[in-house]
């Protein structure tokens, strides 16, 4: 998830005939919010980083397989099918082109945005650390976590692995 000081501009409610007004910050200072969702038991992992690149995601992989991390559901960005990703070690779940629905992350990164946009922020380092927060309560509550991104057909996909791949 590309986290900004770009601000976004949130749906709001108000008394009819009361124009609604809110501050936008349009500064152009981004960090990347990489994040592994287990629907299944409700953990999450997740690391920042400066950039999406293929050198970047070589370095998370091996450290989040080391963390219990069984696998990755992804889609099909290029930084993500490269031969350096796919040497990792960790089983990558590639989705179907166009449906971000089907991630369990984007899910999160869906409440992720509810819960931080529409509040602007002095530095790119306070709305990290306001996603951090966030994100730390919802690690502290695996209900919730499953009730979100917890689909069956996750679970199918991750017992039809192949054997090398269980943890």
């Amino acid at each position: 998830m590309r986290v900004g000081l770009m601000g976004m501009v949130r749906r709001v409610w108000s008394p009819r005939g009361v124009k609604v007004r809110q501050r936008r910050q349009l500064r152009r200072q981004w960090r990347y919010l990489v994040l592994a969702v287990d629907g299944r038991t409700g953990k999450l992992w997740w690391t920042w980083t400066e950039d999406m690149k293929q050198e970047t995601l070589v370095r998370v992989l091996p450290a989040w397989r080391e963390g219990g991390v069984e696998g990755i559901v992804w889609d099909n960005a290029s930084s993500h099918r490269t031969a350096w990703v796919r040497a990792c070690d960790v089983p990558l779940i590639f989705q179907p082109p166009y449906a971000p629905e089907l991630n369990p992350a984007e899910r999160v990164f869906q409440e992720l945005r509810r819960a931080v946009e529409g509040v602007c922020y002095a530095t790119i380092d306070d709305k990290v650390a306001a996603i951090d927060a966030e994100l730390d309560r919802w690690d502290a509550d695996p209900d919730r976590v499953r009730r979100l991104a917890g689909w069956e057909w996750i679970t199918a996909a991750f017992t039809s692995l192949p054997a090398e791949y269980a943890a």
